[in-house]
């Protein structure tokens, strides 16, 4: 409980050495691109055809 109460001695990061200036500059920001919507299908042999053309089986 003594913890709490003891005094905190504050310091500016001057004191320590340390240069805080930024060194980042946002150049811009965009939204990304929205997302196309999905496609449903029927059937496993449906999906599998789907994949096929996509590349992804």
């Amino acid at each position: 409980m003594k913890a709490k109460k003891k005094p905190l001695d504050e310091k500016p990061p001057a004191d320590y050495g340390v240069d805080v200036t930024p060194r980042l500059s946002i150049v811009g920001t965009s939204e990304p691109e929205a997302r196309q919507a999905g496609i449903i299908v029927g059937s496993v042999d449906e999906l599998v055809e789907k994949l096929k053309e996509a590349g992804v089986a």
